[in-house]
């Protein structure tokens, strides 16, 4: 038996492990440009390889979760809830016989074209891009990964497979895009079903964390949320003499396991339920079949609905995403104003991309250090 495993031996890999309606990488419906096949890794595997030696990928390291990155040295950023989200997208792809490569690279995708300063960068950019066709993150995301990214000569972007650009669109194309997008199906392939799920559970549970480290949240509030209670419950119990810092980190270890549990589990009986027996028969699905029980689904949306009254809209993060909506603003209009601030290989991009569109990709890919020095220039430059 040879000691190496070529493409081809994953491949075959994949056709007697995963179940008939996970992705198998040989059955892709291909990349917008054509290109060799790789001897040993597949196709998925390469968008996985492409996403992570990407420029955009190493930019979520100073890009907002919730706290801004000089606010403390462990809070998440983007980077590290993507690597999170990942490694949760992997475990219930696994334990559903689907292609976790191909959950894998979704999910490291998905925050590509995330802005400067979190969900509150991205609300400047999208009032600010009224008229000239709107702004959203996932539609960001995928002009990362289709045209910003310069790393090859043939081409524009990083030439993503068809599967990983469709789990990437998240809820569909509705917006003019230069090159041809994924078509639009009742339900993408599972494996971004997956990923999608793996995202909420990540965030909710490493918000919740770093609330409470950041002491924004108090474990008292959590008293009458059904999920902390049940997690954190049994675990003072059994480690009532360790510090609370443990406590706090085992019960975020507690609420990840419930709710992958309760996913993997609900999944499965809800995918044989319905019969399904082909990535075809899935994407024409009404329903998504990756999801929680309807109990847990009930006390997630309570958690979640906690975090965004306690912790979302609480004083001192507004606080920080309104001054940073504002240093956002003054970017986009001074660039808008007077482009030749804008460096020459971004301008280079007014004749095909359009003025506007072209700033907005500019000032998304920021992160906030760099949105944050530019601004400090901006404001010397004028006096």
């Amino acid at each position: 038996m040879s000691a190496v495993r070529s493409r081809e031996d994953f491949e075959r890999e994949e056709r007697e492990r995963l179940a008939p309606f996970g992705v198998r990488s040989a059955d892709s419906r291909g990349r917008l440009f054509p290109e060799p096949r790789h001897a040993y890794r597949t196709d998925f595997q390469r968008d996985r390889d492409r996403i992570v030696h990407s420029r955009a990928f190493r930019r979520l390291e100073y890009k907002t979760q919730v706290f801004v990155h000089h606010e403390g040295d462990h809070y998440r950023n983007r980077l590290t809830h993507t690597l999170e989200a990942s490694q949760i997208a992997r475990t219930i792809a696994r334990a559903l016989r689907l292609n976790e490569e191909l959950a894998e690279a979704v999910v490291l995708a998905h925050d590509l074209g995330h802005t400067p300063f979190g969900h509150a960068g991205e609300r400047v950019l999208a009032k600010l891009m009224q008229g000239d066709g709107g702004f959203d993150h996932n539609r960001q995301s995928l002009r990362v990964v289709d045209l910003l990214e310069e790393r090859y000569a043939g081409f524009r972007g990083l030439n993503l497979s068809y599967e990983t650009r469709e789990g990437i669109l998240k809820h569909g194309c509705h917006w003019e895009h230069p090159v041809a997008v994924p078509e639009p199906t009742a339900q993408p392939a599972l494996e971004a079903q997956v990923a999608d799920a793996a995202d909420e559970i990540a965030y909710t549970n490493h918000d919740l964390d770093d609330g409470l480290r950041s002491k924004l949240l108090r474990r008292e509030q959590l008293a009458e949320v059904a999920l902390w209670r049940d997690a954190r419950g049994p675990l003072e119990a059994r480690l009532r003499a360790a510090p609370e810092r443990v406590l706090r980190a085992q019960t975020i270890v507690a609420l990840i396991n419930r709710l992958v549990t309760d996913l993997i589990e609900a999944s499965a009986a809800r995918i044989e339920a319905s019969g399904v027996d082909s990535v075809d028969a899935v994407r024409g699905t009404r329903g998504r079949l990756i999801g929680f029980s309807a109990e847990l689904e009930k006390q997630k949306l309570e958690l979640k609905r906690f975090l965004h009254e306690e912790l979302y809209l609480h004083p001192e993060v507004r606080r920080v995403s309104e001054s940073a909506s504002g240093l956002l603003v003054d970017l986009f209009r001074a660039y808008r104003a007077d482009p030749a601030r804008l460096p020459g290989r971004v301008r280079a991009h007014f004749a095909g991309d359009g003025e506007a569109r072209t700033v907005a990709d500019y000032v998304a890919g920021m992160t906030d250090r760099f949105a944050t020095r530019e601004h400090a220039a901006l404001v010397g430059a004028r006096g």
